[in-house]
């Protein structure tokens, strides 16, 4: 019995094949400002390494353009990460003169698309494994734990990220406690608003259709748009209301990055309380009727239960999206990491825009990873319950 090839696959390999052979593998600069200088494998990385790595990734396009067992896929693209993540470090160490402060070394498009290879080869095997919800949440914790450990190691010390990062570590901490605060904070004064508001559209259908279209509109508002018309009213109410300028509310800064974040998060909440109620089974309403409870009683110990799995998945929404959103905050004087992002795009400092970026991404992933197994877990014990 043969072989059969894998169609994705196909396109990992091909992505591979090109990030490996054909691409850069790094960036080497002499300072932060000058254009960077194409470094392919066998020259980012010392004798031995990038033939090896060259061998690896050929051998690698392989076994993932056939249809290797699912398992072996799984450990061949966190293999091949880690490998990635610790080649990168060490090629900083290389292509740095000694004593140089000044150099810079970053990834290039080669590392990228590589990178990106092995983490879609990783993706698809976690998907066809259908691991639980708790298997998922423990790799999560073993990536960032890999992850610190890389950090603490000096591995990536050489990195231009990592050298940018020092000279702002003090700064980077302040604006990622600003970013969760916008993010987090802005979804739970949602969830305070829009849980009853959803649970009053569902009780009164009248008031339905105008509440969530009008929700819509305000998603329809740009991002950018939205944090300008805030500006004037919140102007306006820090000058003329006592007491709401000493609160921190003001034209610019973090109070219309949060308000923002508030009205675009109202609608998945609002709109997910309304779905996940009204897809309530009536037997559970009546059965719960029959033994005498109240509405109130019904609401919090039958309704809200079964719809929570479906509230969840609004407010899995939400936090993505602010955590995503926040970074515009920058542009207002709302902090977070879009401060670094910004500054970078006006420095032309490619490696100050990944300061920013990175960690605004894993947060996201790292999010979604979460609640999406929490969803799970309740949909699991709803299931059990009926």
């Amino acid at each position: 019995m043969g072989f059969r090839i894998d169609k994705l696959g196909v396109v990992i390999a091909a992505l591979l094949a090109y990030g490996g052979f054909l691409a850069p593998f790094a960036n080497f600069r002499a300072n932060r400002i000058v254009p960077g200088e194409a470094r392919w494998i066998v020259e980012a990385l010392p004798a031995g390494y990038g033939a090896a790595l060259l061998a690896f990734i050929a051998v690698a396009i392989v076994l993932i353009v056939l249809n290797t067992p699912t398992f072996f896929r799984l450990l061949l693209g966190l293999v091949a990460l880690l490998g990635l993540a610790f080649l990168i470090g060490l090629s900083a160490g290389h292509l740095t003169p000694p004593e140089n402060t000044y150099a810079r070394v970053s990834p290039a498009s080669g590392f990228w698309l590589s990178s990106f290879a092995f983490a879609l080869l990783t993706a698809d095997a976690l998907a066809r494994l259908r691991l639980s919800p708790l298997a998922r949440i423990g790799l999560l914790l073993a990536v960032a734990a890999t992850v610190v450990g890389l950090l603490v190691s000096g591995v990536w010390d050489g990195l231009s990220i990592l050298k940018e990062y020092g000279s702002r570590a003090e700064t980077f901490w302040l604006e990622a406690g600003r970013h969760v605060v916008l993010a987090l904070g802005s979804l739970a004064s949602a969830c305070l608003v829009g849980l009853p508001l959803g649970i009053l559209c569902h009780r009164v259908p009248s008031l339905r259709a105008g509440v969530l279209n009008g929700l819509n509109i305000i998603q329809t508002i740009p991002s950018i748009a939205l944090f300008g018309l805030l500006i004037a009213p919140l102007g306006w109410i820090a000058l003329n209301v006592p007491g709401a300028s000493a609160l921190g509310i003001r034209g610019i800064g973090a109070a219309p990055a949060f308000v923002a974040l508030f009205l675009y998060s109202l609608l998945p909440v609002v709109a997910n309380t309304v779905v996940g109620l009204a897809g309530v089974p009536r037997d559970a309403n009546d059965a719960a009727r029959g033994i005498g409870m109240t509405g109130r009683q019904r609401l919090f110990g039958v309704e809200l239960p079964l719809a929570f799995p479906v509230i969840l998945t609004g407010i899995r929404i939400v936090l993505v999206q602010n955590i995503g959103l926040a970074t515009i905050a920058a542009l207002i004087g709302g902090g977070g990491f879009g401060v670094f992002v910004f500054q970078g795009i006006g420095q032309t400092a490619m490696d100050l825009v990944l300061l920013g970026a990175v960690p605004t991404v894993a947060l996201a992933f790292a999010a979604a990873v979460v609640l999406d197994a929490a969803t799970e877990l309740s949909n699991s014990k709803r299931g059990r319950a009926a």
